[in-house]
């Protein structure tokens, strides 16, 4: 495998529609006492500068596992997956942990904030390691909570939460966002808000984005939806225009 001084670790060149990830024959395969688990079979996926991405489908069907993958926290059974023109699957531990941490950032449907720290300082231990980080301060007033830096999270609302923990994900500007559930555990109105972050980052940022749900009405304030089912993308849809969320038809 190849080792993190060798890997080539940087962004793919942010190019007009230039790829930052590259899936072909994804195959994620788990042992179990029943027998084998196939949770993905054969995926094909690209992503580009700019993209939002909502992965749908019911419990079970790979969305997660998909998710897992592109992130590096998983590495497929067999096929290929390109950063750029770094294949991850021949990573050893310790780049693809220098990936995660320089190059993606993750938000879920727990917000893992530090109940000990301030929202500034929670999202300030996203930018360790990283040499480009916005200021916290930046990147909480980029969600609209700027004014919150200095709470704590017992003094926060579940949606100021959750974007405190997608802030603490964009500081550090990273290539390529992965949100699974970010609205699971919000009522509408807060989701709402979460999802506004989320289209404002990658808008300004061109931060490719990639969201995880089972509600189909986020679908669309995406650029396309991948259908999944069975560990396959069943249907791939393409969107005329991305909603606004706050039109959305919850």
């Amino acid at each position: 495998m190849i080792g993190a001084e060798h890997a080539g670790l940087s962004d793919p060149s942010p190019t007009a529609r230039s790829s930052v990830l590259t899936a072909r024959d994804l195959v994620k395969t788990y042992d179990s006492v029943a027998g084998p688990v196939h949770a993905l079979r054969g995926v094909d996926f690209d992503l580009a500068w700019g993209d939002f991405v909502v992965l749908l489908g019911p419990s079970g069907s790979g969305k997660s596992t998909l998710l897992n993958l592109l992130g590096g926290l998983d590495r497929a059974t067999s096929g290929r997956l390109l950063f750029g023109e770094t294949d991850l699957a021949a990573l050893d531990e310790r780049a693809l942990t220098l990936y995660r941490r320089r190059h993606v950032g993750f938000v879920f449907q727990s917000y893992n904030l530090i109940p000990s720290l301030t929202a500034a300082e929670n999202v300030a231990l996203g930018a360790i390691g990283t040499e480009r980080a916005l200021a916290p301060e930046e990147a909480l007033a980029l969600l609209g909570i700027g004014d919150l830096h200095g709470r704590f999270p017992a003094q926060l609302s579940g949606g100021e939460q959750q974007r405190v923990a997608v802030a603490r994900a964009i500081v550090k500007q990273p290539a390529l966002l992965l949100c699974d559930e970010p609205t699971g555990a919000l009522d509408c109105k807060t989701g709402v808000r979460v999802l506004e972050a989320l289209d404002r980052v990658n808008r300004q940022f061109a931060t490719p984005t990639v969201l995880v749900t089972h509600n189909a009405v986020i679908a669309a304030m995406a650029d396309r939806v991948a259908h999944l089912a069975d560990g396959m993308i069943v249907r791939l849809q393409s969107n005329a225009a991305r909603a606004p969320p706050q039109e959305l038809s919850w």
